[in-house]
Order: C-alpha cells, then sequence, then structure tokens
C-alpha cells in the first residue's frame, strides 16, 4: 500500500504579532497539522502574546521551529506554495486551495505552505523560491483576509484530502449533535392557538370584526410553521399569561 503523505509545513515569514502566530497555531491544530516554522519573527521567539492566543494549541507551540531565511526554513521540502496574490514579474502555477491540497496528499516528499507578514504579504523574492502560488478566491471588492483566515482555509482543505487514520493520519470530526426536542403534538399547538385568541380578543386585538377571520388564519399559519417543542409551547404560554397581567401597584 502507498504510503500516506506527509501533512504540509505551515511556514510564516516575518510574522509581527504572537498573538497571530498563536491564532495562526490554533487554526493548524483544527484540523490536524502541527509542525510551525517562523522565518525572522519581529518580536522574536518565544513571544508571550503566542500562548493565550493558541486557545491550547500548545504543542503547535511548543514545537515551533526558528529560521533566518525562509529558503532554510523550507530546504527539506520538495514542494513550496506561496499563498499570496500573483506577483509582477514572477511566473508561476496559481492554484485554488483545494487544488494544492490534492498535490500535497498526492506528493511522496514534505510541502510547505508560506504565508507572509500581516501587512506586507510575501515579497517577490519569497514567492520566487515557490514552486507555485496558491490564491484564495474571494470577494473582489474586499479581499482583505487576516494570518489566522489564510492558514485556516488551506488546513481545511488539506483535512479534506488527508488520509484517514487507518492511513496513519489523524481522525477528524464534526462536533456532535447536541439533542433536539422532539415537536410537540398538534394538540399542544391547538391550545396555544386558543389561549392566544382568548387573549387577544379580551385586548380587542380583533378590530376591524369583519378582518376577524382572516386575521385567526394568519395567526394560525404563523404558529405552525415551526415544530415548536413541548417546552417551546410551555414557554409561550408563559409568555401571553405574563403579558395579559396587570403590573402590581397599578
Amino acid at each position: 500500500m502507498k504510503a500516506a503523505a506527509p501533512p504540509p509545513i505551515i511556514v510564516l515569514v516575518r510574522p509581527q504579532l504572537g498573538e497571530n502566530i498563536g491564532k495562526a497555531a490554533r487554526a493548524m491544530l483544527n484540523f490536524g497539522l502541527t509542525e510551525l516554522r517562523l522565518v525572522a519573527p519581529r518580536d522574536g521567539w518565544p513571544n508571550p502574546d503566542a500562548g493565550p492566543a493558541a486557545s491550547g494549541a500548545d504543542v503547535v507551540l511548543a514545537e515551533a521551529k526558528v529560521f533566518d531565511s525562509l529558503a532554510d526554513a523550507v530546504s527539506d521540502c520538495t514542494t513550496i506554495y506561496a499563498t499570496t496574490v500573483r506577483k509582477r514579474g514572477v511566473s508561476k502555477p496559481v492554484l485554488t486551495p483545494a487544488a494544492a491540497a490534492a498535490e500535497v496528499c498526492a506528493s511522496a516528499g514534505r510541502s510547505a505552505y508560506v504565508f507572509g507578514a500581516e501587512r506586507s504579504g510575501l515579497e517577490t523574492d519569497d514567492v520566487a523560491l515557490a514552486h507555485a502560488i496558491v490564491t484564495v478566491p474571494i470577494n473582489p471588492e474586499f479581499s482583505s483576509l487576516n494570518l489566522a483566515q489564510a492558514v485556516i482555509l488551506l488546513a481545511y482543505e488539506w483535512s479534506k484530502h488527508a488520509p484517514s487514520e487507518a492511513e496513519g493520519g489523524i481522525a477528524l470530526a464534526s462536533p456532535p449533535d447536541g439533542p433536539i426536542a422532539a415537536p410537540a403534538p398538534h394538540a399542544e399547538m391547538e391550545e396555544l392557538i386558543r389561549h392566544f385568541v382568548r387573549d387577544l380578543d379580551t385586548a380587542g386585538y380583533f378590530f376591524p370584526a369583519d378582518r376577524t377571520a382572516a386575521t385567526l388564519r394568519t395567526l394560525r399559519t404563523t404558529l405552525t410553521k415551526t415544530g415548536w417543542s413541548h417546552n417551546d409551547i410551555r414557554m409561550m404560554h408563559g409568555i401571553i399569561t405574563a403579558l395579559g397581567r396587570k403590573k402590581k401597584g397599578l
């Protein structure tokens, strides 16, 4: 059986804020990526602001490696993807995150996703070192992605192609569904409608009289649109009763 391709390495080039490094680590671990490399972080490393922002992704931060140059950071990689818009003077294949993920998972060697600094992104020389550009299709009227968002997009696309736990990968799972209350019997809804009608009639809501039938029909249609549970209906009974009470002292 063919060996599973190793997970991609995440490389942050000249990251500026420790908080953003922590958020990127959190995004990585959400989808099973753990190898983080930092190239010349502006405020040095380790950075005390990274831990709280990582929200528990401490294993990623603890194992993060620091390099002086991008070339050093990716020296053991066979395929390097620069996450950026197209750069003038640089002719590279341009891939979507999904296409890049498919390539990574089909590769026999190590791959790296390279991200630039928060404000300026990757420089032309950084992109020139890569084998391909990865660009996220995005709203041209608002094309602002922060670092962690960019990391999580690529990590998520990789996870969809990644090997399963049986194949040596990591087991990813959707959060468990919470219990949903069963819809109440229709008899309970009828009682709620009668309660509405009694109190609305007392309050003089049905006016003019010749519109009463149409108003009742609209009320019934509105209330029966949703799958009310027993507790939903009990709560509505309580609300109607409370609204009908006079305030104490009046």
